[in-house]
């Protein structure tokens, strides 16, 4: 048999990462906070909505990265994912490299059902 190609629409969970493009970071080191905020919200979810994490991993765990300007548009976007039960992360820089100690870098949101997360990023553009 031959594997398909899946569509979007065929995914049922996914997660968002949520990045600042106010920080001017390296691609390294965005890479690296993304991934710090996958690893993050993956065990978070694993224990707290095993179910979920089992869907989303079955399906491929889908995960997409979008943009916001600034600081500030984190909260609103983790305020409304937590009000629809959602695993959010904040990743806070420990300042070994390229930002200050504690700035805070990516929100990583998921994964949950793409139905939800939709709600709360889906308008934001992809990185």
């Amino acid at each position: 048999m031959i594997a398909q190609k899946k569509n979007q629409s065929d995914f049922e969970y996914k997660m968002v990462i949520v990045t600042r493009s106010d920080l001017l970071l390296s691609a390294g080191k965005l890479a690296a906070q993304v991934s710090h905020a996958a690893v993050s919200c993956t065990l978070l979810t694993k224990k707290n909505k095993p179910e979920w994490f089992a869907k989303w991993q079955r399906e491929g765990a889908k995960k997409v990265v979008v943009k916001v300007e600034t600081l500030e548009e984190f909260f609103p976007l983790k305020e409304k994912a937590e009000t629809l039960g959602i695993t959010t992360n904040i990743v806070t820089d420990a300042g070994h490299t390229e930002i200050p100690e504690g700035t805070q870098t990516v929100l990583g949101i998921g994964p949950a059902p793409s139905n939800l997360i939709d709600q709360v990023t889906g308008e934001l553009p992809l990185l």
